[in-house]
């Protein structure tokens, strides 16, 4: 369930472009489908991740002022400005904190050494600026409608294959962490 609200509102977006075949129509409704989506999640989880609320605050700058300026380019540049926050937050998280970003979200469920949380760590950098990159190049050298697709289909099965890519490297290399049996409360 999750998982299809995560991806409902570039679903939307994808939908109302190819409907009206308008950048600036899909984006006004991206907005508040996004506000309501993060709305929605909060209300069945209680929580809000921190990816989440990134990602709504840039829908509604970069989808504001593509709606305010009618300027598509906005929205163009968001997912490079989405990418690009999480590379430097990833890369930043080296020298903050014990532990980088990836073992802090990951830490719970695999175990790896500290080298290898690192390189896992910087081949996440390493996706998120490649993608940011990509985007721009697509953006700028192919049609609206080919940068629609590939906000969809392309970023997607980017990650897609990247996280396959991933699940195999730490399924070599990390060991799943044992969950703690609780002390017997009867003895």
């Amino acid at each position: 369930m999750k998982l299809l609200l995560d991806f409902l509102p570039i679903l939307i977006f994808f939908g109302v472009y190819k409907l009206t075949g308008d950048l600036i129509t899909a984006t006004a409704v991206l907005i508040p489908v996004t506000v309501i989506q993060v709305a929605v999640v909060y209300l069945l989880t209680k929580k809000v991740e921190k990816m989440a609320l990134v990602t709504l605050a840039l829908v509604i700058v970069f989808g504001g002022l593509t709606v305010f300026l009618n300027d598509g380019w906005f929205i163009m540049w968001k997912p490079t400005a989405v990418n690009w926050l999480f590379a430097t937050a990833f890369f930043g998280s080296h020298f903050i904190g014990q532990k980088p970003i990836i073992e802090r979200l990951l830490g719970h469920a695999i175990s790896l050494e500290p080298q290898q949380w690192s390189t896992l760590s910087f081949s996440w950098i390493a996706f998120f600026i490649f993608s940011g990159v990509l985007n721009l190049i697509v953006a700028y050298q192919f049609s609206e409608d080919v940068w629609v697709n590939f906000k969809l289909f392309g970023l997607l099965g980017l990650t897609f294959v990247f996280l396959i890519i991933q699940g195999v490297w730490i399924s070599k290399y990390g060991l799943e962490v044992q969950a703690q049996p609780e002390d017997d409360q009867d003895a």
